[in-house]
């Protein structure tokens, strides 16, 4: 339902709100991942009230803005024009003006170009408010039935199979679920090489989520990397979480030096040791010992 607006409202369920004024600032706003009811009232208030919506496709937040009767014209920032629109957006906001950054879904700065006219907006001393909302991320990592208390969002794996290893290699050691954007018609290649460089693990693909035919299959990565390779490739956006390494993935002796080594630069010799610990399963003394030693071995 495309609701009918005023210059500084929004409309729901054919109830026209007033949207209250904004103080100039750079707003990065959460837009629905595929339902569109999943869109916040303050979402709604900020981009009715900005002087400028600022977005990555104007076709696609022109249906956002229409669905909820919010007269406004997008300007698109994208990563094909940020070097042009990006100076002019940063213009605005130091005339004193509030611009709201939108992606195409979900959260602003997530594997899209916003994060350079953050850094200028910061360099600038321009106020910068996150508007909460949706997030693939997060909407596949609760639903994952994963780790959730530590996790690593990795964004798109290179699409060229030897960095994509390479990529997963650097990850592999990492105590968190893993979290990553993916291509459908590269779904299948990836978990493969998550099979090969990551061993075994829990695992969860999420597919269109929020939408009608929203899916979310579980299993190990072997599982998940069977049924895909055999499967038709799928449709919509795609999030693949893998749990943290098991604690039978021990490191070898060498990778556990340099993990003391590493923690043992950025905090006390006893606290590192626990923190290895708690990272890779061992015990706290053996670890403080062996740590003890790389030290006196380095001073030599």
């Amino acid at each position: 339902m495309k609701g009918e607006g005023s210059e500084h409202g929004f409309v729901i369920g054919g109830t026209e709100i007033a949207a209250r004024p904004l103080e100039p600032a750079l707003y990065l706003v959460a837009t629905p991942i595929g339902n569109l009811g999943d869109m916040t009232i303050r979402g709604l208030e900020t981009l009715a009230s900005a002087d400028v919506v600022a977005c990555e496709d104007t076709r696609v937040t022109r249906i956002l803005l229409d669905r909820y009767g919010i007269r406004q014209r997008p300007l698109p920032y994208h990563e094909h024009n940020a070097a042009e629109a990006g100076p002019r957006l940063l213009k605005a906001l130091e005339d004193g003006r509030s611009v709201a950054l939108v992606s195409d879904a979900g959260t602003p700065l997530v594997s899209d170009p916003g994060f350079r006219l953050v850094e200028q907006a910061v360099e600038a001393g321009i106020r910068v408010v996150p508007v909460p909302g949706p997030s693939a991320v997060l909407a596949a990592l609760t639903a994952s039935g994963l780790p959730s208390d530590t996790f690593l969002f990795g964004g798109f794996l290179p699409v060229k199979d030897g960095q994509r290893r390479a990529r997963l290699e650097e990850l592999k050691a990492a105590p968190a679920t893993l979290i990553f954007f993916e291509s459908p018609r590269r779904l299948a290649d990836t978990l493969a090489a998550m099979v090969d460089v990551l061993g075994e693990r829990p695992a969860a693909v999420a597919r269109e989520l929020t939408k009608t035919f929203e899916e979310l299959r579980r299993g190990s990565l072997a599982e998940l990397a069977g049924f895909y390779a055999s499967a038709e490739t799928p449709k919509g956006e795609v999030v693949v979480c893998v749990g943290p390494p098991l604690k039978s993935d021990a490191l070898s002796e060498d990778d556990t030096d340099r993990l003391l080594l590493s923690l043992a630069s950025e905090m006390p010799a006893s606290k590192a040791a626990a923190e290895a610990a708690r990272m890779t399963g061992g015990k706290k003394p053996d670890l403080y010992r062996r740590l003890l030693e790389l030290k006196a071995d380095g001073e030599e």
